[in-house]
């Protein structure tokens, strides 16, 4: 019997071995899923002593179930027996580390991080530390890039000794012959450097980071870049100037586009890091460059730095450097060959407005606005109409309609329909942005007058942002502006602005909610159900199907179905068609009605009864 115990106290790990060597790829990682049920079910003992050791020996596998193993390693500190015995976790780890595929590797460093948190400050040095010398002198590349990701997390605990071995490893990584294991030591110098002393920094850090940023390899150069941010941060304000700047300014002039990329999009981090006296001397003249650069990339990634650059300048005179040296360059960008980097200085050039106060913005900003309004670019339009409300803040709505609302309203006019199809796009933003009564005054027009336009694109459309604004203004405001304009283009001679009445009130109906639309939408469908036109006719079927959920059960029964019975007869074969497909689906939701009306009668006479007795 004992022997029958032992037996099926073996079982787990045998369905494990099992599965692990099934030829099926899902079964192998369905199993490796499993391991922390597995690892309950055999103990602390015997998950270290056999599933551990199994595991470490089996890593030869298909590459998700190997990023499975390195995921689940992490969580299992508690299964072999708690931080006590957690070194037990770092054989299979180490493998792993080791493997070809990068996310494995990284998927197996980020477990190694996590644990060796549970590791004691001497079992770090016993175990992890040697773990982390393994790796960086192993023979291939995979095993140093990944040991690169744990100097920082074991360097704070352990011995001066311990401690001067650990940043000779990270300095003979940083000057390694292979390309990607400088690009790891390069992705983490800024974060070993956090957690060095501040001498050593300077002796240590300062030199590997002058080194990387002069690599022959750009990829290897722009990581540098950085860690420059997160080295500039730790040095004193007067050592900034000796030690960082000159690397600095090598970057941002780089001969790899890649490299001045990077600056410029950490530019904002780094302006922080080196501080305003810095920022006014070196940094703005950089930036000057990175605004002028050949790259279109480069370009673009500075300007979408602009405004928070203009921000962080020193308060004494940054309305000085503004105008001087970025406000030119600003300028030429409004009018860039490429269309990214426009949109990038879009998103963004409306906020110097607040920084700039109302007559900078009138005088030589609102010209940039109407420029941007106009670009080919429908992004850089959106972007521009997107944030009005801060020009809006700076100058007010008088001033802002005066100059730029002319552009719009020449843009809603234009011949191209696609140019008047986007403006309507943009039109429910505007009207959030400028306000109910601004837009009664000034755009209300212009958005009736779009459903009677000649392309059907643009009525189509028309009729959509009808239904935003009335969301975004209320019912009440629909029933005195839009609801009398749109049903009097009811009359309209021309058949198809008759038809954008009834599409009008197929999009409006749920937005202004049933007594509206019972009381003036539908008795001017009831009567269109008689024009001559049968394109018309059927698509009064077809509003009465769409209005029926928002109507009542009377109006239902005593107006809408003699309509549809009347049309149901008539001589155009569609115009039947629709109207008895309406009849069918009105008659479906009078029944729902009818049933709710019935089931309420039926509650509220139960309660009665209740209370009666």
């Amino acid at each position: 019997m004992a022997g029958a115990d032992g037996d099926d106290s073996l079982y787990p790990i045998a369905v494990l071995i099992d599965e692990l060597r099934n030829e099926d790829v899902q079964l192998r990682l369905n199993s490796i899923k499993k391991l922390s049920t597995i690892a309950l079910a055999l103990g602390v003992e015997r998950t270290r002593t056999e599933l551990l050791p199994f595991l470490t020996d089996t890593i030869y596998d298909e590459d998700e179930v190997l990023l499975a193993l390195a995921e689940q390693l992490g969580n299992f500190t508690m299964l072999v027996g708690g931080p006590e015995y957690v070194h037990c976790l770092l054989p299979p780890l180490e493998s792993l580390a080791t493997v070809e595929e990068t996310v494995v590797r990284d998927k197996a460093v980020e477990s190694l991080r996590k644990i060796s948190q549970e590791h004691s400050p001497v079992d770090l040095e016993v175990h992890f530390e040697p773990l982390v010398k393994r790796l960086a002198s192993g023979d291939w590349f995979t095993s140093r890039t990944s040991a690169c990701g744990l100097f920082s997390v074991c360097y704070p605990r352990v011995s001066s000794t311990v401690k001067a071995e650990i940043r000779q490893h990270f300095r003979t990584l940083c000057s390694d012959d292979t390309p990607m294991v400088r690009r790891a030591a390069a992705s983490k110098l800024g974060e070993f450097a956090k957690v060095l002393e501040l001498e050593y920094v300077k002796t240590d850090i300062i030199p590997l980071f002058t080194a990387l940023a002069s690599d022959e390899q750009d990829s290897v150069r722009l990581l540098a870049v950085e860690a420059c941010v997160s080295i500039a941060t730790l040095l004193p304000q007067e050592d900034l100037e000796t030690l960082v700047m000159p690397t600095l300014r090598q970057a941002a002039e780089d001969k790899s586009w890649r490299v001045r990329y990077m600056v410029a999009d950490k530019f904002s981090e780094l302006q922080k890091a080196v501080g305003p006296e810095i920022t006014k001397n070196d940094l703005v003249p950089a930036f000057q460059n990175l605004l002028k650069d050949c790259e279109a990339e480069v370009r673009a990634a500075a300007a979408n730095k602009v405004k928070e650059f203009c921000e962080n300048l020193p308060e004494d005179n940054r309305e000085q450097i503004i105008m001087s040296h970025i406000l030119p360059c600003v300028k030429e960008l409004v009018s860039d060959t490429n269309q990214h980097v426009k949109s990038a200085l879009a998103s963004v050039i409306m906020g110097l407005s607040t920084i700039l106060g109302k007559d900078n913005t009138i005088e030589h900003l609102l010209p940039l606005f109407l420029t941007q309004l106009k670009d080919e670019c429908p992004e850089v339009r959106l972007n521009i109409i997107s944030n009005l409300d801060c020009v809006n803040e700076v100058i007010g709505i008088r001033q802002l309609s005066q100059s730029l609302l002319p552009a719009i309203v020449e843009l809603a006019e234009d011949a191209k329909w696609r140019v008047r199809l986007a403006i309507i796009e943009y039109m429910p933003l505007l009207a959030g942005q400028l306000g109910v009564e601004f837009f009664d005054e000034k755009l209300n027009t212009l958005c009736m007058a779009w459903l009677i336009d000649h392309v059907y694109a643009i009525r189509e459309a028309a009729t959509s942002n009808l239904t935003k604004l009335v969301e975004k203004f209320g019912a009440e405001w629909a029933q005195n502006t839009i609801v009398p304009k749109v049903l009097g283009m009811a009359n309209d001679p021309n058949y198809l602005h008759r038809m954008t009445t009834l599409f009008c009130i197929n999009a409006l109906s749920e937005a202004c909610g049933q007594e509206i639309t019972t009381k003036q939408m539908l008795p001017v469908v009831l009567k269109m159900s008689n024009d001559q036109v049968a394109n018309v006719r059927f698509n009064v079927a077809k509003s009465l199907q769409k209005i029926g959920p928002v109507l009542d059960s009377n109006a239902l029964q005593t107006e809408v179905k003699p309509v549809l019975e009347k049309l149901a007869s008539d001589s155009d074969m569609d115009v039947k068609y629709f109207a008895q497909e309406a009849i069918s689906v009105n008659g479906n939701v009078l029944s729902l009605i009818l049933s709710h009306v019935l089931l309420s009668h039926l509650h509220f006479h139960v309660h009665v009864f209740t209370f009666d007795v």
